[in-house]
């Protein structure tokens, strides 16, 4: 049986069939180039050409999702340039993606060509690799007619020079002793009186018996100054009954005040004789004369008049009443209130120079270390305290980190279940609690028979990153924003740190705060511990990013047989 074949269907089968694989494989070219080009990495130098010792500078920028994890190269992976410095990554956001750029300090300390070799970048679970890039090195000429060459100079011990804290005490010391040494000159110290304040002090009569003695020393009488003569003469038994008789004898005129003293007499308050006011009313009328009708009685008359008030000064005080016990008692308890009074005001003028003398002193040391760490030395800081305290360095787990921390941290093995304690063997540590300013969590997971599989399970760090951050928003923590650059001890172990900034719930409160974190993960070579340090700190405490600092930067690992 034959068959026969139409061409032009076969024709037009064949030319279908050739168009669908072609825009299939069209489609799988632009899925696989989306795939593959969704990451952009681009790498560059600051400069192909340098002298020796230079430094130059080597930037990585990635664009990527904002979901993907970068992790850039640390440590010596230049060679043969040297890292002198690794800066920080910076981030910023474009669009729907981030832009993150690291730079490196490089340097060289000979002559010639060199490559920067690819530098691998990792982006999730994939790997990517920079250009290499070639860098001269040149020399630098001397001109040795023009520039001598020298021997190079012996070590030279130097003393380390001493703290000047004692200059600032010893400054503190001065003031201090100025300032008290004015207070007691100024205020506490008992000045001796003027002879005008010793006089003010003596009991009225016998002010009256000294004024009628200085008058006898003027020699008033002698120059013939009557009227200064006659107006002391007066103003002493004037001032007299002033204080003790009458209390506006000094400025009432002389018919008034003879005129009051008859008065009392006739009431019985007062028992001067006749003879005494008439000696008084003379006087007066006599001394006013002289004052004010420039009178000039005859000196031995003034002498006279001297006498006569002598006598009758002696004559008031006689017949004044004695003051009773309740008048004494008053009298005694105003001498008391003033001199309280008195002491208050040296009271109150010694405090305002002691506090002025500690604010002084506050501005003083807060202009040369600070204000708020004067404030918080002053008054306390929990984080400062720890900072500035005894630190600890002591090992933990098995195989051991070695550590620096401001205090012991305390065992703190949390409960895990029969069927993973089969699996894994945990322990940990920790200073705080992850509401406080400052809290520090070290682990050491152990996974059990890991040694006796042939084939060891690669422990990826940044999935173990992911549950740690999944586990602290389990504690409540919000906003975490995830940062991860591979991360190098001293002692050379290599692992990943994942850092940022998060929000912490504050104790006993719905309120939370701004922090930060940084999370060190490392795994032994047998791949069969994972090794974790988490420190979360208060954004608004200085010391405790300080303490985070020097904690990580004293991070050693140490093998198990070490």
């Amino acid at each position: 049986m034959k068959y026969k074949i139409n061409h032009t269907k076969v024709k037009t089968y064949f030319s279908s069939s050739l168009i669908k694989s072609w825009s299939l494989f069209s489609m799988f070219f632009v899925l696989f180039s989306s795939l593959t080009f969704s990451q952009e990495i681009s790498s560059s130098i600051d400069s192909t050409s340098i002298k020796i010792g230079e430094q130059i500078t080597f930037k990585v920028e990635v664009e990527t999702d904002s979901t993907n994890l970068v992790v850039f190269p640390e440590g010596q992976t230049f060679m043969p340039l040297e890292v002198i410095e690794s800066y920080k990554v910076d981030t910023t956001k474009k669009d729907a993606k981030w832009i993150l750029i690291k730079k490196y300090g490089l340097t060289q300390f000979d002559s010639g060509t060199y490559t920067i070799p690819k530098q691998k970048i990792l982006i999730g679970n994939k790997s990517y690799f920079t250009d290499s890039l070639k860098v001269v090195v040149n020399t630098i000429e001397v001109d040795t007619t023009k520039q001598g060459l020298y021997e190079i100079k012996p070590l030279m011990d130097v003393d380390k020079s001493a703290s000047d804290w004692w200059k600032t005490l010893l400054i503190i010391l001065v003031f201090v002793a100025v300032v008290a040494a004015l207070l007691y000159w100024f205020i506490w110290r008992k000045k001796p009186l003027t002879e005008a304040e010793e006089i003010a002090l003596l009991p009225p009569y016998e002010r009256a018996k000294l004024a009628l003695k200085k008058l006898d020393e003027s020699g008033y009488l002698e120059n013939s100054e009557l009227k200064e003569y006659y107006s002391e003469l007066t103003l002493a038994i004037r001032r007299y009954i002033d204080e003790k008789v009458y209390d506006r004898a000094l400025e009432s005129t002389t018919d008034e005040l003879i005129s009051r003293l008859n008065l009392l007499k006739e009431g019985n308050q007062i028992d001067l004789s006749k003879e005494t006011l008439k000696n008084l009313e003379s006087i007066f009328k006599r001394a006013d004369l002289v004052k004010f009708a420039k009178s000039a009685p005859d000196i031995e008359l003034a002498k006279l008049d001297r006498n006569t008030i002598d006598l009758e000064i002696d004559h008031v005080k006689e017949v004044l009443p004695e003051p009773t016990e309740e008048e004494k008692l008053l009298d005694q308890q105003y001498k008391e209130a003033q001199a309280r009074k008195k002491k208050q005001r040296k009271i109150v003028f010694t405090s305002l120079a002691a506090v002025m003398l500690l604010v002084a002193v506050y501005v003083g040391f807060g202009i040369k270390y600070g204000f708020g760490y004067v404030t918080d030395t002053l008054l306390g800081h929990d984080t400062k305290e720890l900072l500035e305290g005894q630190w600890v360095r002591s090992e933990y787990g098995v195989p051991p980190i070695d550590i620096s921390t401001p205090e012991v941290l305390k065992r703190d093995n949390p409960p895990t279940p029969q069927d993973i304690k089969a699996k894994l063997n945990i322990t940990s540590f920790k200073y705080g609690t992850l509401q406080e300013d400052l809290y520090i969590n070290l682990s050491t997971t152990t996974f059990q028979n890991q040694g006796q599989d042939p084939e060891k399970k690669e422990v990826d760090l940044t999935q173990v990153a992911a549950k740690s951050i999944n586990d602290l928003e389990k504690q409540g923590v919000t906003d975490i924003f995830v940062k991860q650059e591979k991360f190098v001890t001293p002692n050379g172990a290599e692992g990943l740190k994942t850092f940022g900034t998060l929000k912490i719930p504050e104790l006993n409160s719905n309120d939370f705060k701004d922090g930060h974190y940084v999370l060190l993960q490392f795994v032994s070579d047998n791949k069969d511990v994972l090794q974790q340090i988490l420190i979360t700190w208060a954004d608004a405490d200085r010391y405790a990013e300080q303490i985070s600092e020097r904690i990580i930067n004293s991070i050693e690992l140490k093998k198990a047989t070490q």
